[in-house]
């Protein structure tokens, strides 16, 4: 897959000089590249005590992103999913560590890190400065396993730790905060696919419909694969796996966008989270957003910690940092009442009348049993909803014939044009809707339904801005209401001969189909007309029997 790279050896250093130029100068960086990637506060005076941290990079934000006031003093990045060397992590300490408040380095629980971290973190003390380590192992995905792996849990350290050490406390007293965080926090992730590393093949092992559970931010395995239907039971399976390690008492959920998931999934995500078996127990909430990422893999991660009164103050702290997306007490949404007057359609008193009823439910008939045919035919010059689209509001109306005024004209229209502004959705549900408003207002003792109908399409027209030949559903309807009132057989041929001639249109000029190439035109009917040349014809073909 192709990526927004330069050369694959900048990648990194590219990647924070972009950072540092749009942060406003809150941070800087050592001067060290390529071997030495530090980011660290630009206003750091080493008067209280510093926190660091980092990893591999490929995990933005993290951990450059959290560098600010309140959060972490400096980060140590190394390459993509590689731990810094201990030359960097020890240029780090150096730069931002005083012999009486000293460091503390918070450490996610890989060999890498931990070696690297480790050793830096020795030959700083032999310097004269007071260094302690915390290393963080909330991964509870693979519980047997001595070492688990620190991975979106680790930012409740920072954040919490980070509060306390800005508040002037010591050293011992931030690292005995941050080890019992790290202890008491628990995360675990799930993927719909592996992550994409530059320069590298992407390894495919996760099949289509099927998720990856308890998988690493490295894109290792995860503990099993499960079957995928719906964001809710994903995030069931998750919490299923999290809450017999959960910590008692109410809780603060983080809830870690992997890189790849759109926002819209995300607030579904949470949605699903806060309805969860555990949902109950979660108070608090930091994100849904992209805290500890995996390159672009198509998940999210859950971490969870129950906070003491005083953390729970610091995780409310707030930070000089353009990353940290906050932290939010949960609640049901607030609902307001809609408009009592203007918003809601005016009812109008229900009739009956056979015909009308069995015109409309052969119309209705005939545009779901074509919704497959419209949809396919829509994948060639919008995003292949057409028939979908129909069939939503033929199924409205079907089921809402009972309250239609079946017996008089211009309301039926009207209670048509109420309906498909509901239930149709879209750009031709709004002009569906004011093509039957405009055809219910045209109606007087002596009009046909051909000058109603027409009358409803100048409407759309003046408002919609397409005309004929503009290769839209006018291109059929026009010509087929045109030849209405003659007969229907007549409508039919002239809707048919106008959907065909939409195929030969190489250029539109409204609608989706406007912004595809021509390419993808040619050849092939306008939906929007060719649905209204098979209503016209099926309705035809079954007048004459």
């Amino acid at each position: 897959m192709s990526q927004f790279i330069n050369d694959k050896d900048k990648i990194v250093t590219q990647a924070i000089d972009g950072l540092l130029q749009t942060t406003g100068h809150q941070q800087a960086r050592l001067d060290g590249y390529p071997h030495i990637k530090v980011v660290l506060r630009a206003d750091w005076k080493k008067s209280h005590v510093a926190l660091v941290s980092g990893g591999g990079s490929g995990h933005e934000p993290s951990h450059a992103g959290f560098v600010g006031e309140g959060l972490l003093t400096a980060a140590v990045c190394g390459e993509v999913f590689a731990s810094p060397s201990t030359d960097a992590v020890l240029a780090a300490i150096l730069s931002v560590t005083s012999s009486s408040k000293g460091c503390l380095l918070i450490v996610k629980n890989y060999t890498g890190d931990r070696l690297n971290f480790g050793l830096a973190a020795e030959r700083a003390r032999a310097l004269g400065l007071p260094v302690r380590m915390v290393v963080v192992g909330d991964d509870v995905a693979l519980p047997e396993l001595p070492q688990p792996r620190g991975v979106a849990g680790t930012l409740f350290v920072h954040k919490i730790a980070g509060a306390l050490a800005a508040s002037g406390s010591s050293l011992d007293d931030v690292a005995s905060l941050a080890e019992r965080i790290a202890r008491g926090t628990v995360s675990i992730g799930m993927s719909l696919d592996t992550c994409t590393v530059p320069g590298s093949p992407k390894e495919r092992r996760i099949d289509e419909g099927m998720a990856e559970l308890g998988l690493g931010i490295h894109g290792e395995p995860g503990v099993q694969q499960v079957s995928y239907s719906d964001a809710q039971t994903a995030m069931d399976k998750v919490v299923e796996t999290l809450s017999p390690h959960a910590p008692s008492g109410e809780l603060v959920g983080l809830l870690n966008n992997l890189g790849g998931c759109t926002p819209l999934e995300m607030g579904i995500l949470a949605d699903a989270l806060l309805r969860s078996k555990l949902g109950h127990r979660i108070k608090w909430m930091i994100g849904p957003a992209p805290l500890m990422t995996s390159l672009d893999m198509r998940g999210f991660s859950v971490s969870l910690y129950a906070p003491s009164a005083d953390e729970l103050t610091a995780l409310q702290e707030p930070v000089e940092c353009h990353a940290w997306p906050g932290f939010i007490a949960t609640s049901p949404p607030k609902i307001i009442d809609l408009p009592k007057d203007g918003l809601r359609p005016v009812a109008l008193p229900p009739s009956s009348d056979r015909q009308t009823r069995q015109w409309i439910e052969d119309s209705c008939r005939i545009l779901m049993e074509a919704e497959a045919k419209l949809n396919d035919l829509d994948a060639k010059s919008g995003d292949g909803d057409t028939g979908s689209t129909l069939a939503k509001a033929c199924h409205a109306l079907n089921d809402n014939l009972e309250s239609l005024p079946l017996a008089k004209r211009g309301d039926l229209f009207q209670a048509i044009s109420q309906e498909l502004s509901q239930s149709m959705g879209g750009s031709s549900g709004v002009l569906l809707a004011i093509f039957f408003a405009a055809a219910g207002d045209a109606v007087t003792t002596d009009s046909s339904i051909g000058q109603e109908l027409l009358a409803g399409l100048e409407r759309i027209k003046q408002v919609g801005g397409a005309t004929l030949g503009d290769r839209t559903m006018i291109d059929a309807l026009e010509p087929a209401l045109r030849a209405l009132d003659t007969s229907l057989s007549n409508a039919a041929i002239k809707g048919r001969e106008g959907a065909n001639a939409t195929a030969a249109m190489t250029k539109a000029r409204a609608g989706r189909a406007s912004y595809v190439s021509e390419d993808n035109l040619v050849g092939h009917n306008d939906p929007g007309a060719e649905a209204v040349a098979i209503l016209f014809e099926e309705l035809a073909a079954k007048n004459q029997q």
